[in-house]
């Protein structure tokens, strides 16, 4: 079993619901959802560079996922995000854009917003007493020789490279795409997600997620507003 800290709109926001469709799953749900027709890329190619996102569902990594320490419970974590989400002002970041990070596409913030990076830091910190040491395979799974040196120090003391000065907030969208296929996907994506891009995001909600084993889709355990503005919703 591991547990993710992401931030996520609610299931019923615009955002979730169309950026489930194009991944081709409800990460609340768990179920599968059927491929939009975008005459920039098919169906079967969508689906095949979608893959990896699919599987954790639409979201934006605050913590990334880990295993419960042994000695933490599930109760215990599920204690420390009440608080913590209530603990926590809501904001709206001004700006996103569709961004390519690599070969990969995601939805980010058009500037470095003080505010989200605050809120990532906070998660990193606050849940890392939850976390279980990464095995030996977790760490290769990083292929840390790519990394630079701070990242693998980041990767050793926290359990994931991006953090602090090295986060960047993204709500992935593919995953790697062949440069051949780079411009249709742009079209694509910038067709499907045309509403969303140059508007505010508004981050009123984190969510926390569950794999209950290695390698199974993630799915949202239970989705909070921040500053504790309403009661929890149990996905």
């Amino acid at each position: 079993m591991r547990y993710a800290i992401y931030f996520a709109p609610p299931s019923d926001d615009r955002l979730s619901q169309t950026a489930s469709r194009w991944l081709g799953r409800d990460a609340f749900t768990g179920g599968a959802l059927d491929c939009p027709e975008n005459p920039a890329i098919g169906c079967e190619e969508q689906m095949a560079l979608t893959t990896e996102p699919r599987r954790y569902g639409f979201h934006g990594t605050l913590k990334a996922p880990f295993g419960l320490s042994s000695s933490r419970r599930e109760a215990d974590l599920i204690a420390a995000f009440d608080e913590f989400a209530a603990e926590i002002e809501p904001f709206e970041v001004p700006e996103i854009v569709l961004h390519q990070i690599g070969p990969f596409f995601a939805l980010v913030s058009a500037e470095p917003w003080p505010p989200l990076q605050r809120l990532a830091e906070q998660a990193v910190r606050r849940f890392e007493p939850f976390r279980a040491p990464l095995s030996e395979a977790d760490l290769a799974r990083r292929n840390p020789e790519r990394l630079t040196q701070r990242q693998r120090e980041y990767l050793a003391a926290w359990g994931y490279p991006y953090v602090f000065e090295e986060f960047q907030f993204h709500l992935t969208l593919t995953g790697p795409v062949p440069e051949e296929m780079q411009r249709p996907m742009r079209m694509a994506l910038e067709t499907v997600f045309a509403e969303f891009i140059g508007k505010p995001l508004a981050v009123s909600t984190i969510a926390l997620f569950a794999e209950e084993r290695r390698g199974a889709p993630f799915t949202v355990h239970s989705l909070l507003p921040l500053g504790g503005a309403s009661e929890r919703k149990i996905a």
